[in-house]
């Protein structure tokens, strides 16, 4: 099986961490491209893959085995995450959610009645789980927010509204945060749950083969026994993003590698001038930058693995893998468009969906902007956010 690896970094993987890479790269091309085209045409999720994915072992990957799921190592978890979004961006974002954003803060911050509820179910795929941080005025700036849970007999009663929310139409449990009594709070929001509905959000250029909701609450009563126990706080909701944006920047990686690939074989098979295109100085000086690229991508990225393993990350590492990974992955999608011309347009070929896509993925979980000032405040010692 091939893999674009210029500094053969697989050498340092061990059998088992290929092996479950391979078998979701052979799972990505049997299930995923074949179909996704038409997915993202239509504007629908393959919803028949959750089940797939949920056997072969994907969601909440680091988790531990009593709540159902495969307890290994986060370079195993990126590497997941590198082969779902070479099929595409909203597969990924899915598992991506899944797993970082409604798992872990169900493992982190739940009771253990709620961790033996849902994670089994989240991670076979039986639930589908979303999470509800950004409003319509406040993404940046998440502790903004104007959601708001009030204390009443039994449990507490939701008002406000989220957006840009992946899976949350289809989703069996969202974990919402709200203010309760001016501190960031999280709780966990059942479907069917009065008060509660997911309006689907249509009409996107991009992450067309991905669900995209609203969530609104008009005094949704939560149950006491929803609340996650031990989160208090903005930070968080802050340590779910650090998962995702560590999920993101394997994923786009991903991305990179499946339009290089597709510009790598049109460039040779395309003749102009009675050669290959791939023989002139232009093109090949095209397909040096993006191979570089995508092997300085590969390297933070298991450098950024071997941190989180190592319990060494700090969210301003995953921050410069998440800006620069995405930054690249996207102009090298429009490279790669570039070297296929007018055929770069057509569904034929997926690297204009991986552009359109790539553009949400540079935005969400932190802009490049707001990656930028972390970094920044980082290097400098003063914060740059107001």
């Amino acid at each position: 099986m091939n893999h674009i690896d210029f500094y053969n970094i697989e050498t340092n993987l061990t059998e088992e961490e290929k092996l479950v890479r391979d078998s979701v790269r052979e799972f990505v091309d049997n299930e995923v491209i074949p179909t996704i085209e038409h997915n993202y045409r239509d504007g629908t999720f393959p919803m028949e893959l959750v089940a797939k994915l949920g056997e072969l072992g994907v969601f909440g990957i680091t988790l531990p085995q009593k709540y159902g799921c495969a307890e290994m190592n986060n370079l195993v978890y990126g590497l997941v995450m590198q082969e779902l979004e070479r099929g595409d961006s909203g597969v990924r974002s899915f598992a991506s959610v899944q797993s970082g954003l409604v798992m872990y803060p169900i493992h982190e911050f739940g009771s253990e009645e709620q961790k033996n509820k849902w994670l089994p179910k989240l991670a076979s795929g039986e639930a589908i789980g979303c999470f509800g941080l950004t409003e319509p005025d406040y993404g940046s700036n998440p502790g903004g927010m104007i959601t708001k849970a009030e204390k009443v007999d039994g449990g507490y009663k939701l008002n406000g509204a989220k957006m840009w929310i992946t899976n949350g139409t289809i989703a069996d449990i969202a974990v919402v945060w709200a203010k309760l009594d001016g501190i960031i709070k999280g709780f966990l929001v059942e479907k069917g749950t009065e008060g509660y509905t997911a309006p689907e959000m249509k009409g996107k250029h991009s992450l067309r083969a991905s669900i995209t909701s609203e969530l609104i609450f008009q005094d949704a009563i939560i149950p006491e026994e929803n609340l996650l126990p031990n989160a208090n706080g903005l930070k968080a909701p802050l340590m779910c993003l650090n998962q995702a944006r560590y999920g993101i920047a394997w994923g786009v990686t991903g991305a990179m590698m499946h339009c290089y690939e597709t510009a790598l074989d049109y460039a040779k098979s395309r003749i102009q001038f009675g050669k290959p295109i791939a023989a002139y100085q232009l093109t090949q000086q095209k397909l040096a930058y993006m191979l570089t690229e995508i092997t300085k991508g590969q390297l933070l990225n298991h450098q950024l693995a071997a941190l989180k393993d190592k319990g060494e990350i700090k969210h301003y590492h995953i921050s410069m893998a998440k800006r620069n990974n995405c930054e690249k992955a996207l102009e090298i999608a429009r490279i790669s468009r570039e070297i296929l011309g007018a055929n770069g347009i057509i569904d034929e070929y997926p690297v204009m969906r991986h552009s359109a896509n790539l553009e949400s993925v540079k935005t969400y979980e932190g802009t490049h902007e707001m990656h930028t000032l972390i970094l920044g405040e980082h290097i400098t010692g003063i914060s740059a956010f107001e």
